[in-house]
């Protein structure tokens, strides 16, 4: 008998999720989408730099600091992000910029995220994070999308990609990554 077998397929389901966020519909077809499964060295790691980025931020980025520790409670983690390779071309605006090639002039800020980018690489982020979530509910994994994991991936320089977030998972009698404090 094996009791609580669940608990060995985690990675396994975890690769299934972020397929979800690799064939989630691309602006254009450009697939700019970066995604990792972050092994459990890199959960430590990562969950140490939310806590540094939290002391470097300041009190209202406390939240940082309870992040950290859902981190180091979850099973497994995600990361999904995107490295833009340009603009769609379309010229929308919605960048801030009146055209593609005025966005692409400006110098980037590196800051947690690099930008500014083409806002239809974000929506693809978006609908590919999405995506992932969706799996992960359909496969009744408990997960929560943070921007703190994403932001704290990025600073440590653990994925390449110009926006990142980050997505626990956990397979336990109840959600841990809510009605928290």
């Amino acid at each position: 008998m094996i009791l609580n077998p669940e608990s060995e397929v985690l990675e396994e389901l975890a690769k299934s999720i972020l397929l979800a966020a690799r064939t989630a519909p691309k602006a254009k077809g450009v697939d700019d989408i970066v995604t990792a499964l972050l092994e459990k060295e890199d959960i430590e790691g990562l969950a140490s730099e939310m806590e540094r980025l939290a002391d470097e931020k300041g009190s209202s980025f406390a939240f940082l600091k309870r992040d950290a520790a859902n981190l180091r409670d979850a099973g497994a983690a995600i990361l999904i992000g995107v490295k833009t390779s340009g603009a769609a071309g379309l010229d929308c605006g919605a960048c801030g910029f009146k055209t593609c090639a005025e966005m692409l002039d400006q110098q980037k800020v590196e800051v947690e995220f690099r930008g500014p980018n083409c806002m239809l690489k974000y929506v693809d982020l978006g609908i590919a994070i999405g995506a992932a979530a969706a799996k992960a509910k359909d496969l009744c994994i408990d997960n929560r999308v943070m921007y703190s994991i994403g932001a704290a991936a990025r600073t440590a320089r653990l994925m390449d990609a110009d926006v990142v977030f980050g997505i626990p998972l956990s397979i336990t009698g109840k959600n841990i990554f809510f009605d928290r404090k």
